[in-house]
């Protein structure tokens, strides 16, 4: 049985990620989506807690079936090991992600050589979409609906309309 784990900080998770886990999940017999704690993310950290951005991310996973979520804060091969994965699934968007991935593959592949890392291209659809782009069209009131499911939508709603 294959099993791989997609990681990120999902801060919020949007359709760009749903769009590589659910091809990861084509791919992969079980796929683990790893929340990342992320603390220390950005000036402020996270704008969705630990625990919100796990919720959110189950909630909008939930139609997959082959997919579970669950939240990590130790090292992503760590990680991966302890939950009996061997691949390591990333999304691509643009050679700035590539280049920033290429080096973490290459430092987690010299702590563990048994997990691979496998990369999976956005779709062009999605190429632009980012977590931060979605935080900064809700931070000022736009339509995040087409970037998110409906319960982050509501989620963004509920954080900036306070």
């Amino acid at each position: 049985m294959s099993r791989a784990v997609v990681p990120g900080t999902f801060d919020p998770i949007t359709r760009g990620h749903i769009d590589i886990i659910t091809r990861a999940a084509q791919l992969f017999d079980e796929v683990i989506v790893g929340v990342a704690e992320s603390a220390g993310k950005g000036p402020k950290g996270p704008l969705f807690s630990h625990d919100e951005r796990v919720a959110l991310a189950r909630e909008s996973l939930a139609d997959l079936g082959n997919v579970s979520v669950m939240p990590f804060s130790e090292l992503l091969v760590r990680f991966a090991r302890s939950v009996g994965a061997d691949t390591v699934v990333k999304g691509l968007r643009a050679i700035t992600d590539f280049e920033y991935e290429f080096q973490m593959a290459a430092l987690n592949y010299q702590i563990d050589q048994e997990i691979e890392t496998v990369f999976i291209m956005s779709a062009p659809g999605n190429m632009y979409l980012s977590s931060s782009v979605v935080r900064e069209i809700a931070r000022f009131g736009g339509d995040t609906s087409p970037f998110v499911t409906p319960c982050v939508d509501r989620a963004l709603k509920g954080k900036f309309d306070a």
